[in-house]
C-alpha cells in the first residue's frame, strides 16, 4: 500500500479517542521524529548540564583546595570563562562595621584599571544595598545608559571610563550573611543573559563559603606576618638597647675613672699641685665632662629617633641668613685650630624644613669638617638650586675616605679609620642622627670623597614655593 495513501483509523464505539481527529501515517511519522527529537534535545542539554556541573565542581574543589585569597581569585579569573564571560573580574566585601564596601581583589584584560583596590563606598542607600535584600543577581547590559540615570554612581563611572560596558553583580552570602559582592564585567554590551545568572547561583552559596574561608586565611596571614615583624622589631630594640649599654659603659667608663682620679689627686694633694697643673687637670675634667654630655645626648637623639618619635616642626625660611648664622657660629668654635668656615655663596630663596633639625644637621657635618682636618684650614660651605631641592655642600681639607670607610658612614656605632687630628672625641652615632635626619624632612644625604683629597658631604631640602618673600611691587 503508497504510505502516501491515506488510512482511516476507526474507532470501535465507547472508545476514548486519544487522537481527537483522523491521522495519517505520515502525521504519525512526523509527530514520532519530533518526539525523537525533543527528546534527544533534552538528553544533550541533560548531558551539557551534567558535564558543566562536572566542570564547575572540579573548578570550585581546586578553589576550595586554595589557602590565600589572592589565589582563589586568580584561579576564578582563569578558570571561568566558559562559564560567564568577562573581561574583568572585581570582588568587594563588606567590613566589619556592615556600612562599608571595599574593592579587595580586580583582574582585568584592560590597559588601565581606574576602580582600584581599597576603594571604598557606603552601602546604605546604594544599589547594592538591594541586591543584598533580593539576594539575586543584577544584570546591566547598558552602563553608559545607566550611569546617565545614575550620574551620583561614582564606581559605575570608573568602570565605564576603563571601558567596560555590561556587568553581572553577585551577592555573596554565607548562611544567611552577606559578606560581600562578586563582579563580572564586559567591554561588550548586552553580554550577559538569565543563563548566567544560574550558572552563578547555582554554586553561589559553595562559592561564597570558599571566598570567606580564603579572606579568613588571608587575614590570619597577615597578622601573623605583622606580629613576627613585631616580634623582629622588638628583638630589634632588644639589640639595640644592649648595644647603647654596652657602648655607654664602654666608652663612659674612661672618663668617669680619669675625673674620679684626678679630683681624688687634686683632694689629696692640691696645696702641693702647681697651679698650672690644677689649671690642666680641671679642662681635663671639663673636656671629659664634655664628652659625656655628647655621648649621652647623641645616645638619647639616636634612640628617640630610632624609635619613630622625632618630631618635625617644619617652616619656611630664608637659606642664606640661616646659613650665615651657622657659618658666624661654627668660625668661633674652629678658632681652637686656628681653622675657618667659610660660605662660598650666599643663595637667594627659601627652604621648608625644621630649622632646628637642620641646624642639627649643618653642626654635625661642619663640626666634623673641621675635627678631622688639619689645624690652620678651611671648611667651605656652598648650596645650590638642584631642581625641586636645595644642595648644600660641605667641604673640608681633612685625610679624605677610603672606599671602605664610605660604604660604614651613616650607619649606627661606626668608627672610621681616620682619627681626628687634635685628639677630639667622636661617639659614631653622628652621621647616622644625621642621616635620619635629613631623611625625615625629605631629602637624601650623600658623600664624596678620595683619599689625600679631602670630602664633600652633602644633603638636599625641598625648595619652599615661597621663593620670594618679599616681591617687587
Amino acid at each position: 500500500m503508497d504510505p502516501q495513501d491515506q488510512v482511516k483509523i476507526k474507532i470501535k464505539p465507547g472508545t476514548k479517542n486519544i487522537f481527537q481527529t483522523d491521522l495519517t501515517l505520515v502525521d504519525i511519522a512526523d509527530e514520532l521524529q519530533r518526539l525523537e527529537k525533543n527528546i534527544t534535545q533534552i538528553s544533550g542539554n541533560a548531558n551539557a548540564q551534567y558535564e558543566e556541573a562536572q566542570k564547575i565542581h572540579e573548578i570550585t574543589s581546586r578553589f576550595n583546595a586554595g589557602f590565600m585569597l589572592d589565589d582563589v581569585m586568580e584561579g576564578i579569573y582563569e578558570d571561568f570563562h566558559e562559564f560567564i564571560p568577562y573581561d574583568r573580574i572585581g570582588l568587594a566585601l563588606i567590613e566589619e562595621d556592615g556600612d562599608t564596601v571595599r574593592a579587595r581583589w580586580a583582574k582585568s584584560n584592560q590597559p588601565h584599571v581606574e576602580l582600584q583596590i581599597g576603594y571604598t563606598d557606603t552601602l546604605e542607600g546604594s544599589s547594592l544595598e538591594d541586591i543584598l535584600k533580593t539576594k539575586e543577581p543584577r544584570i546591566i547590559n547598558d552602563l553608559e545608559e545607566y550611569l546617565k540615570h545614575k550620574p551620583g554612581s561614582n564606581s559605575t563611572r570608573l568602570v565605564v571610563e576603563e571601558g567596560l560596558r555590561s556587568s553581572l553583580t553577585c551577592p555573596l552570602i554565607v548562611k544567611g550573611v552577606p559578606v560581600g559582592f562578586l563582579f563580572f564585567s564586559s567591554i561588550t554590551p548586552f553580554t550577559y543573559e538569565r543563563i548566567h545568572v544560574g550558572t552563578f547561583k547555582r554554586i553561589a552559596d559553595q562559592l561564597s563559603l570558599i571566598l570567606e574561608k580564603s579572606k579568613l586565611a588571608s587575614e590570619l596571614a597577615k597578622q601573623k606576618h605583622e606580629l613576627e615583624k613585631k616580634n623582629q622589631e622588638l628583638k630589634q630594640l632588644d639589640e639595640l638597647k644592649n648595644r647603647l649599654l654596652g657602648m655607654a659603659a664602654h666608652d663612659m667608663r674612661n672618663p668617669i675613672l680619669y675625673n674620679e682620679w684626678v679630683s681624688d689627686h687634686l683632694l689629696q694633694k692640691g696645696n702641693s699641685i702647681s697651679e698650672e697643673d690644677k689649671k690642666m687637670f680641671l679642662t681635663d675634667i671639663n673636656e671629659q665632662a664634655k664628652y659625656m654630655t655628647q655621648l649621652l645626648n647623641d645616645l638619647l637623639e639616636f634612640t628617640s629617633i630610632q624609635s619613630g618619635e622625632i618630631h618635625l616642626q617644619t617652616t619656611a625660611f630664608d637659606m642664606g641668613h640661616f646659613l650665615e648664622e651657622v657659618v658666624q657660629r661654627h668660625n668661633k668654635l674652629a678658632e681652637y685650630k686656628n681653622s675657618k668656615v667659610v660660605l662660598d655663596t650666599l643663595p637667594e630663596g627659601r627652604v621648608k624644613a625644621d630649622p632646628l633639625r637642620t641646624r642639627q644637621i649643618m653642626d654635625n657635618l661642619i663640626s666634623n669638617a673641621v675635627k678631622y682636618a688639619p689645624s690652620g684650614s678651611t671648611a667651605h660651605i656652598k648650596a645650590m638650586r638642584d631642581g625641586h631641592d636645595w644642595r648644600i655642600e660641605v667641604h673640608d681639607n681633612g685625610p679624605g675616605i677610603s672606599s671602605t670607610d664610605q660604604q660604614k658612614l651613616f650607619h649606627d656605632f661606626v668608627k672610621l679609620s681616620i682619627q681626628p687630628t687634635a685628639n677630639e672625641t667622636s661617639t659614631g652615632l653622628g652621621l647616622a642622627i644625621t642621616k635620619r635626619m635629613v631623611e625625615a624632612q625629605g631629602g637624601q644625604i650623600g658623600v664624596a670623597s678620595e683619599v689625600s683629597h679631602g670630602s664633600v658631604f652633602w644633603f638636599t631640602l625641598p625648595i619652599t614655593e615661597e621663593t620670594n618673600p618679599n616681591p617687587a611691587s
